[in-house]
């Protein structure tokens, strides 16, 4: 079967898609790509951000002056706001939002199988050379891992959308 037709019928079966979104100026776009996709297949989606996980912040003196369980709690919130604030792409398709932290790789993969997603959604920077080669690629990670199918949107596909 050609590539092209097993790429359609995996998407005719899909039923739950995780887009994993990182604050980056295309999320908006990839948000509308996944929401078409998704209503195509009548699937559920599940928006995650992963964030860095927080530390106490401290003052000159040493002193603690945020506690890292308030600086979670700060940043679960911005995350869930920033992810809410794509949800009008999905307006006729079921979506929640939520928000991890940690490795991002391992944090994806979790989720996607938390999830029971059988397609992942990430978006790639489109580096290229030495800036891939010493930056890595989430994205990159993210497919060599995955045990579902993964679709990577290029900066230019999302630019078109």
């Amino acid at each position: 079967m050609p590539r092209v037709e097993r790429a359609r019928e995996a998407m005719m079966t899909t039923k739950k898609i995780l887009l994993a979104v990182d604050r980056s100026p295309r999320a908006d776009a990839m948000a509308a790509i996944v929401a078409d996709t998704a209503r195509g297949a009548h699937a559920a989606v599940r928006m995650l951000h992963v964030a860095t996980a927080p530390s106490a912040v401290h003052d000159a003196e040493g002193r603690v002056v945020v506690y890292a369980d308030q600086e979670t709690e700060s940043l679960t919130g911005e995350g869930l706001d920033y992810l809410h604030a794509l949800e009008p792409h999905f307006h006729d398709v079921p979506v929640e939002s939520i928000v991890r932290f940690g490795d991002p790789v391992a944090e994806i993969l979790a989720e996607a199988e938390a999830f029971g997603a059988d397609l992942i959604v990430v978006g790639t920077a489109g580096r290229s050379g030495i800036g891939r080669v010493l930056l890595g690629s989430v994205a990159e990670r993210v497919f060599g891992k995955a045990p579902v199918p993964v679709m990577l949107l290029r900066p230019t596909a999302v630019a078109a959308a």
